[in-house]
This record gives structure tokens, C-alpha cells and sequence, in this order.
């Protein structure tokens, strides 16, 4: 549990917040009964857990585990972020999905969708979420082609969805992937340019891009960070930056702590909420300008 996530809780009301360090999923059902049996069962609606760490597959196991290991009435609220991946991931598809079906009366069914640093905890979610909502995603890797197809195996077998490998070790082949996107993530590491000017203006069918990256240089050449929805490149694709994409992802979280203190009964909350609630949050912002 980073920094963030400590800050995130306790601003959402929780008072005492406890990390715990290398913890593995067989210490899973230990740790939760521990939690659940001490506070008996009026306490146990004002405590929760949460689920950091970074890989966002274990993440999600470790949630059912977790939930497995409740003994009602003994039963807490659970809700796993690694690395924040589940609140970005959600922030940036619902953002993209949103900017699809305002400019371009579209959404994700049948699009091209290319994730850049795809092999990343943002990338995986926000690879496996667009592939959900009928989007024909490419997990793109730096580290090469056999990087991205193992990667994109196992989204496959664990989340039940379908995503391909592409290549972004090579430049011709990133190219050509790109130059064939609707819709470009770029979900790579902080301050590392993944997509140049070149390579937007040859991307003719591009509709939207979005891009986490807030370090200099963009990930994106031409997105900046506040940008949302702001045309940029020779076809005029519309730009996503950090920045629109952070805001939507801290209203995520924090709303996500404050349900878990709300809620009568024990809520478990993975990326597939925190999605739904980025759209109620996008929404919002559809129906204010209105």
C-alpha cells in the first residue's frame, strides 16, 4: 500500500490505517479472518481492506480470496487498487469511451485499440477493460513480440477476454500497428515518449489517444497534460492527458474508500466497479456543462 492509497484512505474518513508488507496470497485468508474475528460483528462495518501491491492478475486473485475467507456475519469490505492500476484503467477507458461517443457517436465495439506499455499494471486493465467492451485490443511491448504475446495469454486466460501481442521493440512494426489504431493508450512508463510525431501523423485512422504519462516528454507527442478531448497531429485525433485522466481516477478511489465506509453491507470492489463509477464520474461532467 503506497503513500497515496494511505492518504487516499484516511481522507475518505478511515482514522487508523495499518499497511502490510510482502504479503503472499496464501497469507490471504489469515490476515482476513484475524481482521474479521477481532472486531466482531457490529465492528466489522467500520473496518475494510485493501489490496495494493502491483501485480494487478494476483491483485484480483487475492480479492477472491479475501472475500472466500469471510464468515458471515464476521465480513469486511474489500477493495484491491495495485499501483492504482484498477482507478487509472477504468479513468482512461471511461474517458476515451466517453470522447468516442461525443465527437464520434461511437464506442469501443469493433475499434482498434493499441495499448503502449502494455505489459504494465495500467495497461493490463485498461487492455482487458476496452477488449470487454467489444474493442479488438493489441498489447503492445517494448521488450518485443514474445513479451507482449505472453503478456496478452495471460489477460486471456485469467480475465476471459481476447487480446493479441503486438511488437513495439520494432519500429516498422509499431508502425505499422499504429498506423492501423483508432485508439491508442499509452499506459508506458513516466517521462518515456512511446508514440512520436511521425508516427501520429501516419496514423490516419486514429480517433482518440490517451496518455498517463505527466513526466516530460509526453508519451504522446502532441497530448499534452491537461488536455481533454484537444485535437492535435495532422489527422486531428483528440488528445487525453494525465491530468483529465488523474482527476477522474482520484474521484475513483476516493469514492470507492468512502462506499466501503458508507455501505450497510460488506461491498467488493475491483476494477469492474471502479469502471462503472468512472463512467458515472465522466457522466457527471456531460450532464454539469449541459
Amino acid at each position: 500500500m503506497s503513500p497515496f492509497d494511505v492518504n487516499m484512505a484516511v481522507d475518505a474518513g478511515y482514522q487508523v490505517v495499518v499497511p502490510y508488507a510482502d504479503v503472499g496470497i496464501d497469507n490471504i485468508a489469515a490476515l482476513t479472518q484475524d481482521a474479521i474475528f477481532s472486531r466482531g460483528p457490529k465492528g466489522v462495518a467500520h473496518t475494510g481492506l485493501f489490496i495494493g501491491g502491483r501485480d494487478v492478475v494476483l491483485a484480483a486473485d487475492m480479492l477472491l480470496r479475501a472475500r472466500e475467507a469471510m464468515v458471515p456475519p464476521f465480513e469486511v469490505s474489500v477493495f484491491a487498487d495495485p499501483s492504482g492500476a484498477y482507478t487509472t484503467a477504468a479513468a482512461l477507458v471511461a474517458g476515451v469511451e466517453w470522447h468516442l461517443r461525443r465527437s464520434h457517436d461511437t464506442d469501443f465495439e469493433g475499434k482498434r485499440v493499441v495499448v503502449l506499455g502494455g505489459t504494465g499494471p495500467v495497461g493490463v486493465i485498461a487492455g482487458v477493460l476496452a477488449a470487454r467492451a467489444g474493442a479488438l485490443v493489441s498489447i503492445a511491448s517494448s521488450r518485443g513480440l514474445e513479451a507482449a504475446q505472453a503478456a496478452s495469454s495471460r489477460i486471456n486466460a485469467r480475465f476471459n477476454v481476447q487480446t493479441r501481442g503486438a511488437d513495439a521493440q520494432l519500429t516498422e512494426a509499431l508502425d505499422t500497428t499504429l498506423s492501423r489504431a483508432d485508439v491508442v493508450f499509452s499506459t508506458a512508463a513516466a517521462g518515456v515518449q512511446v508514440m512520436n510525431t511521425r508516427q501520429v501523423d501516419q496514423a490516419s485512422q486514429l480517433l482518440v489517444a490517451a496518455d498517463v504519462n505527466a513526466v516530460p516528454p509526453a508519451g504522446i507527442d502532441g497530448v499534452g497534460v491537461a488536455d481533454d478531448g484537444k485535437p492535435f497531429g495532422l489527422h486531428r485525433a483528440l488528445g487525453i492527458g494525465a491530468l483529465a485522466i488523474g482527476n477522474v481516477k482520484y474521484q475513483v478511489q476516493r469514492r470507492l474508500f468512502e462506499r466501503m465506509l458508507a455501505s450497510g453491507k460488506p461491498v467488493y470492489l475491483g476494477f469492474e466497479e471502479a469502471f462503472a463509477l468512472a463512467r458515472e464520474v465522466v457522466a457527471e461532467r456531460e450532464a454539469q456543462a449541459v
